[in-house]
């Protein structure tokens, strides 16, 4: 299922990233009263009236003092173009500037909906501005107060009411992998060099999407597509030429994959940007393949293998269960390593459990390890069966699950993964109080 997009763009101050959170619920982008600090666009998934979608914030747009606007000004016109509406924020305490008819001009030329919301409409001073923002000649106006979290709503509402659930054009047998990453690490030559390996028999039908390009093609009667984030269009250049526009391009080929290809640069090492994008593959409930490129330019390679995975295994300490390959795309040395554990991963992350082994597993996992007491009350567990796959999540009803301490969850966890392959999946555990109805 495909996800649409919000962006939220506006001059500085105007009150976008008090609105951001307002929707997203969390206070992630910065809020200063100085102007242009929010200078990355800040990305969140959400969720109104049954609609799933992407939101975009951006740095305030200002073309007379911003030290960084050339840099704003470039995000926020990905942003607008990453779009299907933008909602164009507006001082309803300061009225119009010269910047929001900058914003306005750049909108026109994008030929998306736009809603314009006038924020601060709380204030006294509104009613002095009540109508110039008719002047920037849009449709649509929605008067909101991202402070005080009023005409919220009604801004959702009229923002999502023509989003429609985007289905999939693959059948559902079909292995989607996604190749994510930050810019530079060699997503596009990977894939070139998967597609052009022997064994891989590329469609002569490929479709495309707005957000990335897949390819699809059978290896070793696997049917497969590659889904590929590195820029293969037009603006490409542009695009990848900044860091945080590979996020959001991440986040949406995570959605559409089965399993996500997390590659790392040999040359550079691991940096935290690295991991973010890994985070949201977990977070996805992805299988993962971490692959660590260029690998043709390492010295005494069998010695920097123990070190990279001493290294992975400290700095991705969160999915230590990913397999890690290492390749070099540009020679395609061990690139034949790559599509065997995708299947692989896919595969685990589809593996269901038979209940009496799954109880066999839990219950001599607790004998083993009985944990200790708390408050003259001892956890115990009952009974544990598999609810879904992809990624596989289990239930394990308990007498009080307010007893469960998280070290002991990891435990169970680790029981768990020893009995049965999961390696390459994230994996789920519910701990319901007996009775508990099942969600």
């Amino acid at each position: 299922m495909k996800k649409q997009t919000i962006a939220l763009v506006g001059r500085p101050n105007v009150g976008k990233s008090t609105i951001f959170n307002r929707i997203i619920g969390n206070k992630i982008a910065i809020i200063e009263d100085t102007p242009g600090v929010t200078r990355d666009r800040i990305y969140g998934s959400c969720k109104f009236n049954n609609h799933s979608f992407y939101l975009i914030d951006t740095g305030g747009i200002d073309m007379e003092n911003a030290s960084f606007n050339d840099e704003i000004k470039i995000q926020a016109e990905l942003a607008i173009d990453e779009a299907d509406v933008v909602i164009f924020v507006v001082d309803g305490k300061e009225g119009l500037t010269s910047n929001d008819f900058i914003v306005r001009d750049m909108l026109i030329k994008s030929n998306k909906r736009v809603i314009v919301a006038i924020n601060k409409t709380d204030s006294k001073d509104f009613k002095d501005h009540l109508y110039d923002f008719y002047e920037l000649g849009f449709e649509e106006y929605i008067n909101v107060s991202g402070e005080q979290n009023t005409g919220i709503f009604e801004l959702l509402d009229s923002a999502t009411k023509d989003f429609k659930e985007i289905q999939e054009e693959y059948n559902p047998d079909i292995i989607k992998f996604s190749i994510i990453g930050r810019p530079n690490v060699g997503k596009s030559s990977l894939v070139n060099a998967i597609l052009n390996e022997d064994r891989a028999i590329v469609s002569n039908i490929a479709g495309t999407t707005r957000d990335a390009v897949d390819t699809p093609f059978t290896y070793h009667s696997h049917d497969m597509v590659v889904i590929d984030t590195a820029g293969m269009r037009k603006k490409g250049k542009v695009y990848e030429s900044i860091e945080k526009y590979s996020l959001l391009r991440s986040m949406k080929a995570i959605d559409r994959s089965d399993v996500c290809v997390i590659v790392i640069n040999a040359e550079e090492g691991i940096i935290e940007h690295d991991k973010h994008i890994a985070g949201y593959a977990i977070e996805a409930g992805k299988a993962v393949v971490l692959v660590v490129n260029k690998w043709d330019v390492v010295e005494n390679k069998d010695s920097e293998m123990k070190k990279w995975k001493l290294l992975i295994e400290e700095e991705f300490a969160f999915m230590t269960y990913a397999p890690v390959v290492f390749l070099s795309a540009l020679t395609k040395r061990r690139i034949h390593t790559l599509l065997p554990e995708v299947i692989r991963v896919y595969e685990n992350a589809h593996r269901e459990i038979k209940t009496s082994l799954l109880n066999d597993v839990i219950m001599d996992a607790y004998q083993l390890n009985i944990p200790p007491s708390y408050k003259n009350k001892r956890l115990k567990i009952y009974f544990s069966n598999q609810v879904s796959t992809c990624p596989p999540t289990f239930n394990i009803s308990v007498n009080s699950k307010g007893l469960v301490h998280f070290s002991y969850e990891r435990y169970i966890e680790n029981k768990i993964r020893e009995s049965f392959d999961f390696e390459g999946t994230p994996i789920v555990i519910n701990f319901k109080n007996k009775g508990e109805i099942e969600s």
